[in-house]
């Protein structure tokens, strides 16, 4: 049995480790890409129809919650091209020329993807839609009177831009994209075999059992899922076993906090902030994160559309309100009477 009394991570740890995954489990070609099947059907027709008319693939963009492999799909576009790939992130591109200078220095048919796209700041954005529809740069010279504007030529490329926010896209931005695609959580049976796939890359031995288990544990995101293995796998090293079984497995997730449906100890705080702080709801976004202790970003990002998928927090046009649900698995006994407002809302 393991034992263990100080916390095996912390809530800044997680967040880290969402945003980072290990470079060799991230498949390399659309082949080995599991899951957003309706997504990978268009992509493989559209990279098949650039390549035989030998011109770059349309601009695309990629949307949905984090970890889902919006960083890895522009990957395997780039490799199935056969072309290099250039990354940034909207909140990196401070001023227009920042990305004058990355467009200038791109080679023909490369691909330059711009992370966060969202972030891009008004003044930044504008220079994109002449580079994305003319492949050329607008630039203005000088200043009153001896203003006056300059074109230069631009290699053609491809834009691939990500979000976990495509209504903050403005619509000048978000017309220009040929394919938008919509990335959405994994099955379960998807999720166990993105598991087999990065056990055997790893090399650990681990038991079906146990990777229906981490499957169940990892909010349907393969990125959280690969992270839960690691941190299995790192119990079983403690353990000194060479085969990772299921009561280890479960021993270990209980540890870190997640329990059967995956929800981890921030998403049960703001369940329990909503309630005994706020009688359940409705509640403001900033009250809540107040409450809790916890960027506003981080929870609408990460933890919100798990517990929304879940169907253990409702988003009201009055706030966040938990449901019965959500209630029901912390064990908290709900009535009406808990919030008169809750009768018609529920």
């Amino acid at each position: 049995m393991i034992e263990r009394n100080d916390p095996i991570t912390s809530t800044a740890e997680i967040e880290s480790d969402i945003k980072q995954l290990d470079l060799s489990l991230r498949p390399k070609i659309l082949g080995e890409y599991v899951g957003q099947e309706d997504i990978k059907r268009n992509l493989a027709v559209a990279l098949k129809a650039a390549q035989k008319r030998k011109e770059p693939i349309e601009h695309i963009l990629l949307y949905g919650p984090p970890g889902l492999g919006k960083t890895t799909l522009a990957n395997i576009i780039a490799h199935e091209m056969g072309v290099n790939i250039k990354t940034t992130s909207g909140p990196a591109i401070e001023k227009q020329g920042d990305l004058a200078s990355i467009l200038s220095n791109l080679e023909e048919n490369d691909i330059l993807f711009i992370d966060e796209i969202h972030r891009l700041k008004t003044q930044v954005e504008e220079i994109l839609y002449s580079a994305m529809e003319d492949f050329a740069l607008d630039i203005i010279i000088g200043k009153g009177p001896a203003t006056r504007s300059m074109r230069i030529s631009l290699p053609k490329f491809t834009l691939i831009g990500a979000t976990t926010k495509a209504g903050l896209l403005s619509s000048p931005l978000r017309d220009r994209f040929g394919h938008i695609f919509k990335l959405d959580f994994y099955e379960d049976s998807e999720m166990e075999s993105i598991l087999k796939r990065s056990a055997s890359i790893l090399d650990i031995k681990i038991e079906d059992e146990a990777i229906r288990e981490i499957a169940r544990c990892s909010r349907k995101t393969p990125r959280i899922a690969n992270r839960l293995l690691k941190r299995v796998r790192d119990f079983a090293s403690v353990e000194g076993l060479e085969t990772v079984n299921l009561k280890l497995t479960k021993e270990s997730l209980t540890l870190i906090g997640v329990d059967k449906l995956g929800l981890d100890k921030t998403d049960r705080k703001i369940l329990v902030t909503i309630i005994e702080k706020f009688n359940g709801g409705p509640v403001g976004l900033n009250a809540i994160a107040a409450a809790a202790s916890e960027e506003i970003e981080t929870i609408e990002d990460i933890y919100e559309p798990f517990l929304m998928q879940l169907g253990f927090l409702d988003r009201t046009s009055r706030g966040r309100m938990v449901t019965p649900n959500g209630y029901s698995h912390l064990k908290i006994t709900y009535t009406e009477s808990v919030n008169p407002k809750q009768k018609k809302l529920f």
